[in-house]
Formats: C-alpha cells, structure tokens, sequence
C-alpha cells in the first residue's frame, strides 16, 4: 500500500512511462481518511499536471474497499467513460494493477459536495445538486445502449459482478428481516408481494433504462467549485456496472447512509434535470408511466434493503439518528411512488412498517417535516 515515504518512486515510474518523459514528484499528502495521496510533480514539463490523484486498496479486513478487483473495474471504467467522450469523470493517468494503485488527474479545488451542502444548506447548494442530477443523467445517456462494450473492456482484467443481479434483489439477510418482521405482525401481505415482485422485475430487466452508474451515486461523490452548477465532476468507480438508469437517481428522494432527510420533491427539480438529461438518448423516459415506475421501484428498492438493518437499529440507544433515518427512509421512498401514482400495496405496507418503527422507537416519532433537507444524520 502507498504511503507518503513509498509511494513516490512508484508513481514517478508510472508517470514517466505514461508522459513519456521523466517526471519527479516534489510532495505528497495524504487525503484523510480515504486511501487516497495528493502528489505535486516538480518543475512539470509542459503538458504536464501540476499534480496527481494517486488511489490504492485499504487493507483493514472491515472495510467494504479491499477487494482488487475494484481497482480493475475502475481501470475499465474510467478507460470506458474514456472512450465514449464523457468528461464528467477524472481521467485515468496511469495504473498499476499488480500493485493495487491508480494515477488520476487531480480535480482540485473542487470538493465533495456535502461541504457546500453542510455549510450552505439545500438552498444554498442547489445549483451543485442540480447539477449532480444532471451528471448522473447524462452518465445514464452517453452510455445507455453500450453494455457489451464495457463488459468487452472489463473482462480483459477477469470476471466481474452484473450490478443488475445484485440491484434487483432485497439483500443478503432479507431473509432474517423478512421472517422477523412477520414475527412483530408486519409480513408482507400478498398484494404488496405482487408489488414487490414488480419492484424485482422492474430493476432486474431494464430494457431501453440499462445504463452505467458508478456503483455510489451519492453527493459525496460529486466534486464541485464549492456548490457551483459548472465543472462538477463524478467519482469513485469502484463498483461500477450497469443497472436500471433509475438505480442513478433515488437519492434525489431516498435518503443515503450520511442524510436523515433529502429534498422534497414537490419544492424541487432534481428528478426533472436528471430525467431531461437521460431523454436525450433514452427516449422512453419521456413516458410517464415507465419513468414513474422505475423511480419508484429502484427508491422502495433502495428502503426495503436498508430496511435489514432493522436488527442492529433496534438495539442501538434510544435517540440514535440512524432510528430516524430509518424512518424517513421508508416514509420518502412512501411518498415517491404515491408521487408517481405506482407500487399501491408495497407503499402501503412501507408506511405500515414506518408507522410501527414510530411506534417502536418513540425517540424516532418525530416530525421529519421540520427537518431542513439533507439534516445529517451524525
């Protein structure tokens, strides 16, 4: 694994065969807490970057950034982004994958945008989350139609997961969630299973919606000039692949793992910059009925498996925000596919299981309305 003393030979190697000249690196910093170095290259030749973008593996056994073959996928997907033209993403410099270590150009000043988004609030950053929804759109058209070419391109590095077989499913302890919910008087009814099985479908067989996502389609994937709408770029490819287009686009409604609550949709326009920007090559998401019932599914989707912490939660400490977010989670991804007029059953059952968590947990009975959106949850 690089570090600020062993790094530096390494990355001047790689750049020197890839530049073809010979490149020395005055400085490096490590970017805590991610395994991550920023290197400053001395006296650059012209052409050259001012520095780099150097990432590697982490070694602890917990983390979920260990496997190698997330270096290749990223490898691929970056070359594939590449080829296709689309400048959203950092450019691949270099790469050793033998030793786990990718060179990028460096996408300073840009930040994540969650440090706008803290600092600023909603208002004050919509122009950077308008412009997230509009990157992921655009992701979804430039590569839509184009699988079997990054499929082509990843094999050359060896097998690697089809995201849709992963997306499409509830998880790998529904099975425990599931029979433990029924147990409390809260089993899936059968017409929210017929829901549900629709939800599977839906996300398993995207048809004209199969695009490519960077696995963490979250703000703190998105790099911007401090909450501006220009220049954002997407990052972390680490588990990319294709899935249904809308998989790039239920954090607009649905909470992730750093929110309690996100942006309501009546007050906002996220989802419409994302679905204009995917119309351009998927024309089938001008269909309200097929949009609508996608973004609902891949938001209950994204609920239902978040739904499986439900034994860890409930054995946290009263007044834990993950209870509350637990709560919003389900009640949001409720409230888009009631938005959307889809998943009848399955929403209900979801504002049931909502209702019971409330009930349960009354330290997480609050009124999430007056939450400003994207509250933290730490």
């Amino acid at each position: 694994m690089p570090t600020s003393t062993n790094a530096v030979p390494e990355v001047e190697k790689l750049l020197s065969a890839s530049f073809g000249v010979p490149v020395a690196i005055a400085t490096v910093e490590h970017q805590s807490p991610w395994a991550v170095l920023r290197a400053i290259l001395a006296d650059p030749a012209p052409g050259l970057p001012a520095s780099v973008v150097v990432k590697w593996l982490r070694e602890h056994p917990n983390d979920v950034r260990t496997d190698p073959r997330q270096v290749s996928t990223e490898r691929a997907a970056l070359e594939f982004l590449a080829e296709l033209g689309f400048g959203l993403a950092p450019r691949l410099l270099a790469s050793d994958l033998a030793a786990r270590v990718l060179v990028l150009e460096d996408l300073a000043p840009r930040v994540p945008l969650p440090e706008p988004l803290l600092r600023d609030g909603m208002k004050g950053t919509l122009g950077g989350l308008t412009a997230f929804a509009r990157a992921l759109g655009e992701l979804c058209a430039v590569t839509a139609g184009h699988e079997e070419r990054y499929v082509g391109r990843r094999a050359v590095f060896g097998p690697a997961e089809r995201l849709t077989d992963r997306w499409e499913s509830l998880g790998p302890v529904w099975k425990e969630t599931g029979p433990l919910l029924a147990s409390l008087g809260f089993g899936v009814p059968p017409a929210a299973e017929r829901d549900l099985a629709l939800v599977r479908t839906t996300l398993a067989e995207p048809g004209p919606f199969l695009a490519f996502t960077n696995g963490d389609p979250e703000p703190n994937n998105f790099l911007v000039h401090d909450g501006a709408e220009s220049n954002g770029r997407i990052i972390d490819f680490e588990f990319a692949g294709y899935v249904h287009a809308l998989f790039n686009a239920a954090w607009i409604h649905v909470p992730g793992p750093a929110w309690i609550t996100v942006a309501d949709p009546a007050e906002y326009d996220l989802e419409d910059a994302f679905r204009l920007a995917l119309c351009a090559a998927v024309p089938e998401a001008a269909d309200d009925g097929l949009f609508g019932l996608g973004m609902s599914a891949a938001c209950v989707a994204r609920a239902v498996r978040r739904l499986n912490r439900f034994r860890l939660l409930d054995g946290r400490a009263p007044g834990d925000n993950s209870r509350v977010q637990m709560v919003a989670t389900l009640e949001s991804a409720a409230d888009i596919a009631e938005h959307h007029r889809c998943l009848p059953d399955l929403r209900g059952w979801v504002r049931d299981v909502a209702g019971m968590l409330r009930r349960r947990w009354p330290d997480a009975d609050v009124d999430l309305a007056s939450m400003p959106a994207y509250t933290p949850r730490g």
